[in-house]
């Protein structure tokens, strides 16, 4: 299964709501910072920052976009590949389930599910204990196609990971899994925080 995630690393802004841009723009950089703008408050970038944050962004982005075109001649976008290899690996689901693993709105998995589904790919199924509920099941017509699909897919993180010897894959997945726990834990951090005040417009 391909999970595709995009870590964002957000840069800090130093401008107190009181500074105008252009006061905070005379004001001496330190060494190795550039300014941005995001709306109209200046922000400071430092280069270590930039070149990793933005590494990891452009890296995500191309490899979405690879994928997308990859997926085009199968008839396929990303989200509907990722329900097909979700129940390639744990077959017969319920929409709630596929929701929770992919994480992403329920409402949305259903739309997924119908396209999919119109496609003869996949079919809803009565729960054996409950006929009110579905379960998807895989149909035979899609065994073949996900087959296919799974050796592009393979392929291409080949073609990601060409030129990184083992020992440096291991280090980039271990690093890569330290940031996603970082993040994640400041995301818990400041959902459990009080909304912060509007400040009021300069």
């Amino acid at each position: 299964m391909i999970r595709s995630a995009t870590i964002s690393l957000l840069t800090i802004c130093l401008a107190n709501d009181s500074e105008r841009p252009w006061r905070l723009a005379d004001r001496a950089l330190p060494a190795g910072a550039a300014p941005l703008y995001s709306g109209n408050r200046p922000m400071i970038i430092h280069e270590d920052d930039k070149g990793l944050g933005f590494l990891l962004g452009d890296a995500a982005r191309l490899l979405r976009k690879v994928i997308d075109r990859r997926l085009q001649p199968f008839g396929l976008t990303r989200a509907q590949w990722a329900v097909l290899a979700m129940l390639a690996s744990r077959d017969g689901l319920s929409q709630s389930e596929l929701a929770d693993e992919l994480e992403i709105e329920k409402s949305t998995v259903g739309r997924l599910i119908d396209h999919v589904e119109a496609n003869g790919l996949i079919e809803r199924r009565p729960m054996a204990n409950d006929r009110r509920f579905w379960r998807v099941h895989l149909t035979e017509q899609a065994r073949p196609l996900i087959a296919r699909v799974t050796e592009v897919i393979l392929a291409t993180r080949t073609e990601m990971l060409s030129g990184l010897t083992d020992e440096q894959q291991r280090r980039l997945s271990d690093g890569l899994a330290v940031i996603k726990s970082n993040l994640s834990a400041a995301l818990d951090s400041e959902a459990s925080k009080p909304p912060a005040p509007l400040s009021e417009p300069c």
